[in-house]
């Protein structure tokens, strides 16, 4: 059944679920990518600092092999003796430790972020069941993870092996040989070594990585049922909702000043309201193309002012279009009149703008009718 169950699971995992399986601790990762990151970066610390670092230790087992009877036999020395050369293998070491550890968190970054979850923490009391426990020893993943362990033990081994061979000769001919020479010559054979495992170990990532990316997607793959429960509930989340109608508006409010340099005109209260009309003779009468109030009325109005559209002054005239005109929609037939004389105003200035001569006069006492005007009232 369960098979059945995953055979059915043929879409992809949507991004609510892959925010789901973040927050339980699910991201994609790769062992082998993060051994192979800690192999290079070792490798480059080891080849860049080795000489320095083969230096400090010298340094330290030769004063550490190094003291006189009465500091043997001090018991205030010793101790003394011993902070100092752990501070010093501290200094000595902490910088390569370091280096690793970027490296080992470098891996989980490059698959999928870092993540910490609490979730991930909890026990899985599931996790006890036998039969469950049975059925994953010889799942997909487990299987390969087998196979994968053997022959990474098989590369290591094979290595191992070759470098002895290769270096047995320079190994033996240490015998008899200064503290500083053996070590050096171990920290060469050390780097070789890793250099080695590292070029070996290339492939084995090249293809892990996108299988362990597979394998996390194909997992959290959806039923048909799943994705409609799904969008059934986050239709009914009031959170999600409201996220929803954020978006929108604030889409909406940018296609809407978007609109506000193709306007002929922005017809404004002067402060409070704010109305932009577009008209060409393909319409039938003139359009609001942007309206707002406070803030985003001020906001035309600049808009406006930086595209050269002209702005004028005519209080009733815009809170009737602001009250009874939507976006996008024509104007009113009782507000014909009064756009019209705003447009041929318009035109008289564009022309003199061109042209020059005698400037056209403001119109004044704009036919607005009071019904629709909500601050006659006032």
């Amino acid at each position: 059944m369960a098979e059945d169950s995953d055979l059915e699971k043929t879409e992809p995992a949507s991004p609510r679920r892959l925010e789901q399986a973040r927050e339980e601790g699910q991201v994609p990762q790769s062992r082998e990518l993060s051994a192979f990151l800690v192999l290079i970066a070792g490798s480059g610390a080891l080849w860049a600092g080795g000489s320095w670092l083969a230096q400090r230790i010298s340094g330290a087992v030769s004063r550490g092999l190094t003291f006189g009877r009465d500091e043997a036999f001090d018991t205030t020395a010793l101790p003394a003796l011993f902070l100092h050369e752990a501070g010093e293998a501290l200094a000595t070491l902490g910088p390569l430790l370091l280096i690793l550890v970027v490296a080992a968190l470098a891996g989980p970054f490059t698959m999928g972020g870092l993540n910490f979850s609490s979730k991930a923490l909890a026990p899985d009391w599931t996790r006890l069941d036998p039969l469950k426990g049975f059925g994953r020893m010889f799942s997909m993943h487990s299987v390969g993870e087998l196979v994968k362990g053997i022959l990474k033990a098989l590369l290591v081994g094979g290595v191992v092996v070759w470098v002895v061979l290769h270096e047995k000769d320079q190994v033996f001919a240490l015998i008899g040989q200064p503290v500083e020479a053996g070590l050096h010559a171990m920290g060469q054979t050390i780097l070789f070594s890793t250099l080695v495992i590292v070029a070996s170990m290339t492939l084995i990532v090249a293809l892990d990585v996108p299988f362990q990316l597979w394998q996390y997607h194909s997992k959290l793959r959806m039923t048909k049922e799943e994705v409609r429960k799904e969008m059934k509930e986050m239709e009914g989340d009031p959170q999600l909702k409201a996220r929803i109608r954020s978006q929108q508006r604030e889409i909406a409010r940018r296609r809407m000043m978007a609109a506000v340099p193709k306007a002929q005109v922005v017809v404004t209260n002067p402060t409070h309201f704010a109305v932009a009309l577009a008209y060409d003779e393909r319409m039938p009468a003139p359009r609001v193309v942007a309206k707002g109030r406070g803030a985003i009325a001020q906001r035309i109005r600049e808009i406006a002012q930086e595209h050269g559209v002209p702005l004028l002054e005519a209080p009733p005239l815009a809170r009737a279009l602001y009250a009874h005109t939507d976006l996008d929609q024509t104007i009113p037939p009782a507000l014909f009149r009064a756009v019209a004389e705003v447009m041929a105003y318009v035109y008289q200035l564009n022309a003199w703008l061109a042209r020059g001569g005698r400037p056209p006069q403001l119109p004044a006492d704009l036919p607005v009718p009071a019904e629709l005007d909500p601050g006659a009232s006032e």
